[in-house]
Order: structure tokens, then C-alpha cells, then sequence
């Protein structure tokens, strides 16, 4: 295992990504960051892949990229794969060969959402779109490659930058008097500063282990991390635009999914435990509205 304390880089994918943005900055510190956008390393292309991860040789990996465009992708679906399914495994396998970590980042999608509680990481997976399909790939490619790892599995994701949920309510906000918002499908709207943030404190644990190879071997696995709490995307909606104090905020209407159709079926349920997290690192996400309020503030 390379002791990432003294030898090698943190290669860091996708930054101009909501999470990969965030993830160049928390990381700072804790190794030198290599800072990876498309250009450097486009995960569509598995030879790049290669190429790339043996020209910096990391001493970790940490893989934010992905391919989240959830509707194209049932339109997509071998782009998707190749992004979401098979790069995560390339990257794995260069990482193992390394004696590098990677952390890499999964979704609540690779769950059929039909479960009354929150998901725990033992449930069974049963993604019910293209996109949670080829996330759930990219999982078991990383599993099955035999490198130290951890899958954190998040959800509902924003941020100030990119494309989300928060951006588009805002903007539309602006352009309409009255916004019609899904209010049957429950989750942990997710700030991607929370999550580059927690991932940073996890780092900042394996740095200061005195067996480094050993801490990593011990905690490699899946974890759930989310926003604390819960809520509808009506519930989000509405947040934001009380949170926001905007000079005249539209009115946020209620309507069950079944009015807003989409190409890919949408979990009725989420949400996912973040005990595990919390049991094994000693940290947990802030809840989510309190984590909305520090992201609107930091515009």
C-alpha cells in the first residue's frame, strides 16, 4: 500500500463538476491535487484513463466524475456504462496496481426506492432507471478489482455551480409566478460542499493512521453519505425560496410525480442511514436545510 502521507499525488476527476469543484479545494492540504477536468481525463475514454492514472501515479484516487445526465441516459445507455460502469473499474484496477486508494462516489438511484425506511448499505440493490443501472456497474467494478476503496452513495446533489435542482428553481423562480413541484418522492437534498467536506475529514483520518495500509484495509466498503433529515422535492423548493429572501418568490404548488412524467422512473424513496458513516469515522452531514441555508448564503 503507498503511504499517500509522503509519496504521490491525489488525483482528483471531473473538478468542474459540482462535487469535483468542491473536492480540488477541501482536498487542499492533504496532498497535492491534481486537478483533473475532461480535457486532462475524459472518462469515456478507458485508454486516457490508463494513460493518465500511470503518468501521475496517485498515491489515492478520488473519482467525483460521472456521467448524471439521468433521463438521456436511458437514450445513452452505452456512454453511460462506459462513464458510470466501466471507467470506475479502470480506475480501480490502475489504483490496485498502485497500491492507491479510491473513493468513489455511488447514488441512492441503485435502490428500487420501495422501502418504508431509510436504506441501510446491506439492502438489496434493485435500480429501476438506466443511470442507477450503470452506477450499480460501476460499483461492483470497483468491489471486484480487489483495490482498497470507499463507495460513498449520495443523493439529491447541489450546489452554487453546474446543473441541480437549486439552479434550476432559482431561475425558474425568477422567470414564473407559480411552479408545480413533485411532492410524492422523498430524500436528503445534498450540498456538494458537504460532501466534498466529509470526504476531506475521512482523508485527514487515513493521513494520520500510523498503519495507513491497515486503516484503509479495515474500513474499505460502502457508505451512505447524505444530508441529514429529509424532505419532498416540494419541500426543497419551498425551502429555497424561504431561504433565498428573494425581492418576489413564486408560489411552489404540490403535484404527485404521475403529472410529471419522465424517461426515467424516480425512487419513491431515497432516503439512506447515514449511521454507518457516522459509526465508523465519527462524522455526520449537517441536516439538510441547515446545509441549504450556508450554500445560499455563500452565493
Amino acid at each position: 500500500m503507498s503511504d499517500f502521507q509522503n509519496s504521490g499525488p491525489i488525483l482528483v476527476t471531473g473538478v468542474n463538476g459540482q462535487v469535483g469543484f468542491e473536492l480540488a479545494r477541501t482536498l487542499q492540504g492533504l496532498g497535492h491535487v491534481v486537478a483533473a477536468d475532461r480535457e486532462m481525463l475524459d472518462l469515456s475514454n478507458l485508454d486516457q484513463i490508463r494513460t493518465v492514472v500511470r503518468a501521475v501515479r496517485p498515491a489515492m484516487i478520488v473519482n467525483p466524475a460521472a456521467y448524471t445526465a439521468v433521463d438521456k441516459a436511458e437514450s445513452e445507455l452505452d456512454l453511460a456504462m462506459r462513464i458510470n460502469g466501466e471507467a470506475p473499474g479502470v480506475l480501480a484496477e490502475e489504483a490496485r496496481k498502485l497500491g492507491a486508494p479510491l473513493i468513489h462516489y455511488s447514488t441512492d438511484y441503485v435502490f428500487n426506492g420501495e422501502k418504508d425506511s431509510p436504506y441501510v448499505e446491506t439492502d438489496t440493490t434493485d435500480p429501476q432507471n438506466a443511470y442507477g443501472r450503470t452506477k450499480l456497474a460501476g460499483e461492483h467494478a470497483i468491489v471486484e478489482s480487489g483495490v482498497e476503496h470507499l463507495i460513498l452513495r449520495t443523493s439529491w446533489v447541489y450546489g452554487a455551480r453546474g446543473k441541480n435542482f437549486l439552479l434550476t428553481m432559482l431561475r425558474l423562480g425568477a422567470e414564473r409566478s407559480e411552479l408545480k413541484v413533485v411532492a410524492d418522492q422523498i430524500g436528503a437534498p445534498t450540498w456538494s460542499n458537504t460532501i466534498a467536506t466529509l470526504t476531506a475529514h475521512v482523508v485527514a483520518q487515513a493521513k494520520a493512521a500510523s498503519d495507513p495500509a491497515q486503516w484503509w484495509h479495515e474500513r474499505s466498503g460502502i457508505y451512505h453519505l447524505t444530508a441529514s433529515g429529509a424532505t419532498s422535492w416540494h419541500g426543497f423548493a419551498s425551502a429555497i425560496f424561504e431561504l433565498a429572501k428573494l425581492d418576489r418568490s413564486p408560489s411552489v404548488l404540490p403535484i404527485p410525480a404521475s403529472e410529471y412524467p419522465t424517461p426515467a422512473k424516480r425512487p419513491t424513496n431515497s432516503q439512506m442511514s447515514g449511521d454507518r458513516l457516522r459509526e465508523v469515522f465519527g462524522i455526520s452531514a449537517p441536516d439538510w436545510k441547515d446545509a441549504l441555508s450556508l450554500c445560499l448564503g455563500s452565493r
